[in-house]
């Protein structure tokens, strides 16, 4: 049975740059650490983390993004899941509203829920303190 996590996080910048954040490979490669692609077009190749995930652009926006997400870690029959983003404007930046459907168990459950805590939004939102990309 697939899960779905929902989340929000405030990034202290504004939505154009958490945007470009979310979507500019030499950006993603600078605030994760790691190798990205983004082919910013519906259809268009998503890789992140030095290709530990990987996907397809379902759809693009100035304040909504979602692609398919399957790490390398889960088993070749595993559907990918999808991940949602929606950007809000927020006296502190921008708000994110993620929408994470289609997790294969309990415990990717648990691990994304952390992951995007700590080494997504938590690495993004560091990098925008430190680099004052606002």
């Amino acid at each position: 049975m697939a899960l779905n996590l929902d989340m929000e996080f405030i990034v202290s910048a504004k939505p154009e740059k958490v945007m470009q954040l979310l979507t500019d490979p030499v950006l993603l490669r600078k605030w994760s650490g790691e190798d990205a692609i983004v082919e910013k077009e519906v259809g268009g190749r998503f890789e992140m983390f030095s290709g530990w995930v990987k996907g397809e652009i379902l759809k693009t926006g100035k304040d909504e993004l979602a692609y398919t997400w399957k790490t390398e870690e889960w088993n070749a029959d595993a559907k990918p899941s999808q991940v949602h983003y929606k950007l809000a404007a927020h006296p502190e930046g921008t708000k994110v509203i993620l929408h994470h459907e289609g997790l294969p168990n309990e415990d990717e459950l648990k691990n994304h829920e952390e992951s995007w805590e700590d080494q997504f939004f938590g690495l993004m939102e560091e990098y925008v303190l430190s680099t004052g990309f606002k």
